[in-house]
C-alpha cells in the first residue's frame, strides 16, 4: 500500500445562500422577531446571478490509501509457503509445529492452512508418534492454480468469468467474453508455475514475459 495525497479543486456554487434581505426601517426589539416581521427578500431580478461572484476555489488536501487488486489472498501466500517447506524435504513427514517453525509463522495459522490443503489433496497426515504432513506426489506435479484454488476456490477475476454467474447484466454484458479470456489467461499462467519452481525464485533478470494473444 502507498499513502497518495491529492488536490482536488472544486468549485463550490452558493446558490444555497440566502438571497440579500431589503433594509428594514425599524427592526423589532431582540426577542420580538416573528415570521410576520422578519424583513422582505429583495425580488429576483436583482439577485447577483453572475457565475463569476456566484463561486470560489477551494483546494481540499485528501488522503487515500491505495490497496493492490488481484492479489492472493495472505493464507493464500502462506500455504505457498508452508508447500515450499514440504518440497524441500520431500522425504520427511513434518509436524504443524515443524512447519510453522521453518516458515515463520505461528503453528495455529499453519494448523488452518493444513485443513483445506489436505481436503483437496495436495498434502496427507499421517498418524502417530513420528506423524505430520508430506506432499501426496512430487512438488513438479503441484501447480499454482491447485494451491490457489484449494485456498480460495476457482480462479475469477470478475463475477461473470466464472460459469455460474450471479451478476444480472451477464446476459447482455458486453465485455463478459473478454473478461472470461482474461480470466483464461491468468489461469493458464498460474497452471504453468510448479511448486517445484517456486523453491527457486529466477533472479530479476531472468524473469520471462507471459504474453497472449488476444483474437476478435
Amino acid at each position: 500500500m502507498r499513502l497518495l495525497s491529492r488536490f482536488f479543486t472544486l468549485m463550490k456554487w452558493q446558490a444555497a445562500t440566502p438571497p440579500p434581505l431589503l433594509p428594514s426601517a425599524s427592526s423589532p426589539a431582540r426577542g420580538e422577531e416573528t415570521a410576520a416581521s422578519a424583513p422582505p427578500l429583495l425580488p429576483p431580478e436583482h439577485w447577483n446571478l453572475d457565475p463569476l461572484a456566484r463561486k470560489r476555489t477551494i483546494l481540499v488536501h485528501i488522503d487515500e490509501v491505495l490497496t493492490a487488486m488481484l492479489r492472493v489472498t495472505k493464507l493464500t501466500d502462506y500455504a505457498t509457503v508452508v508447500l515450499t517447506v514440504l518440497a524441500a524435504r520431500p522425504a520427511e513427514v513434518l509436524s504443524a509445529t515443524d512447519l510453522a517453525e521453518a516458515a515463520g509463522l505461528e503453528p495455529p495459522t499453519v494448523s488452518k492452512l493444513l485443513k483445506p490443503l489436505a481436503q483437496a489433496g495436495l498434502v496427507e497426515g499421517l498418524r502417530g508418534v513420528h506423524g505430520g504432513y508430506r506432499l501426496t506426489r512430487p512438488a513438479s506435479e503441484i501447480t499454482l492454480i491447485e494451491i490457489l484454488e484449494a485456498m480460495e476456490g476457482p480462479l475469477a477475476i470478475t463475477e461473470c468469468s466464472q460459469e455460474q454467474s450471479q451478476c444480472g447484466l451477464a446476459g447482455q454484458c458486453g465485455v463478459r467474453s473478454n473478461w472470461r479470456l482474461i480470466n483464461d489467461v491468468v489461469s493458464d499462467a498460474l497452471r504453468g508455475v510448479t511448486l517445484a519452481q517456486m523453491l527457486h525464485p529466477l533472479p530479476l533478470a531472468d524473469r520471462r514475459r507471459i504474453s497472449a494473444d488476444v483474437v476478435s
